[in-house]
């Protein structure tokens, strides 16, 4: 067991302290006890290395937003026990970060395995919508409805147990760690980037995958240069949960075979003869250090970041992809430069300055739409407050204190349509 801070993450070891290490990681909303069947056969051959995610299994609830940030505190827990260069399989977020290791850390990564994973989960408006479920209802809805997401159907009804225990596992996770997760898979997007990893990766999926079916698997492994696919009959998303043997068996092999450390190949260096020195004339002198003159260092250009892309990124952020994949669609040549002026100005220019927080930007947003009686603007930038953290009773209050300063029957109307939006944004879908 570990202790832990915010820069690190709760872990556990098992097996030989001189094995080779290999690190297991874990999926959303789960514990490192998914990983329980696997251990006693890994731990024959490596040095199997566990952790939670942050507020996940009892671990401190330090959230964190993105894979890279996960990735980052790995290697940091990583580096304060010496381990260098290891092994690693991970399953779905816990494949994400994988992935992250595999592309900004290749010296580490000596074999991957991705199971139940994708180079992109979803869109990031699916994931920020179930934050807004969470900050309204809980983690309730989430967890029970977890296993017809994590099991094939058959194995629920046989394993009433199993399928409890995972219910608890979603309950006892910290929320706020569980909607900064959810922000990170929003985020994470490699698809661009596959062939840049390079090491031996075993793709491993169930062939009844309702989350991360073989669809994402095969192009996982179209587009990593060494790579090829498992798929494990009867499973869904969490197949080492379901099909223990059948992914510990694979597990072995890839590693077994993929992952060959320095010191097992048994290869030993050949000395080299000795070389013999050889005189070579004096160097001509060199000017005194006063007479050459100091070279004049050009101050480097200020690059500013590119205002559009920034904007674009913002409000797709604020927005959501449909949101925003509608307006695009539905410009043309009259409206393309207005568009573009959106983009570029409001997003780009006012909402990615760091002087307010989006939350306080949401609020100032809403009273000035109550202001100005626009309804329908309001209707969108209240889906924006709630996916920027507000939740429905702090925009009760905006509503309330505009209806002060902006009058009763502006506030009227916005709490109608912010009451529509609000019930259809958090009513958990069944």
């Amino acid at each position: 067991m570990s202790k832990t801070s915010a820069e690190t993450l709760q872990y556990r070891f098992d097996g030989p302290e001189d094995a080779p290490v290999l690190i297991l990681g874990t999926s959303l909303a789960t514990t490192w006890h998914m990983w329980d069947r696997q251990v006693p056969e890994l731990a024959r051959q490596w040095r199997v290395f566990r952790f939670d995610l942050p507020g996940h299994g009892g671990a401190p609830a330090h959230p964190a937003g993105s894979v890279a940030d996960l990735a980052a505190r790995l290697l940091a827990t990583l580096d304060a026990l010496g381990v260098h260069r290891f092994g690693y399989a991970g399953c779905s977020l816990g494949g994400a970060i994988g992935a992250e290791l595999a592309l900004r850390h290749p010296q580490r990564v000596a074999s991957l395995a991705l199971i139940a994973a994708s180079p992109r989960f979803g869109t990031a408006d699916e994931f920020r919508q179930r934050g807004v479920i969470v900050r309204s209802n809980g983690l309730d809805p989430i967890a029970r409805t977890s296993p017809e997401h994590w099991f094939t159907s058959g194995f629920a009804a046989a394993q009433p147990a199993i399928t409890d225990w995972a219910v608890q596992m979603v309950r006892t996770t910290d929320p706020g760690c569980y909607i900064a997760a959810c922000e990170a898979l929003a985020s994470f997007d490699v698809r661009a980037e596959l062939g840049s990893i390079g090491v031996p990766t075993l793709v491993l999926v169930g062939s009844d995958d309702q989350v991360t079916g073989p669809a994402q698997a095969r192009t996982l492994v179209a587009g990593i240069p060494d790579a090829r696919l498992a798929v494990v009959p009867a499973a869904s998303h969490l197949a080492p949960v379901e099909q223990p043997a059948a992914v510990t068996d694979l597990l072995v092999r890839h590693f077994s075979t993929a992952w060959q450390p320095a010191y097992e190949t048994g290869q030993h260096a050949i000395p080299a003869a000795p070389v013999k020195p050889v005189l070579a004339p004096p160097p001509p002198p060199v000017a005194p250090v006063a007479e050459i003159g100091p070279t004049e260092v050009q101050p480097e250009a200020e690059v500013r970041p590119d205002r559009h892309d920034m904007g674009l990124k913002v409000r797709r952020e604020v927005l959501g992809d449909a949101h925003v994949d509608r307006a695009l669609a539905s410009a043309d040549a009259f409206s393309g430069d207005f568009q573009e002026f959106l983009t570029r100005y409001a997003w780009g220019e006012i909402w990615s300055r760091p002087g307010l927080d989006r939350r306080m930007r949401s609020c100032v947003t809403l009273t000035a739409l109550v202001a100005g009686g626009h309804l329908e603007e309001l209707a969108f930038h209240t889906r924006a407050a709630l996916r920027n953290g507000l939740t429905a009773d702090e925009i009760k209050e905006v509503l309330l204190q505009a209806a002060v300063y902006c009058g009763v029957p502006a506030a009227n109307s916005a709490f109608k349509v912010a009451q529509a939006v609000i019930r259809e944004e958090t009513t958990p879908q069944e």
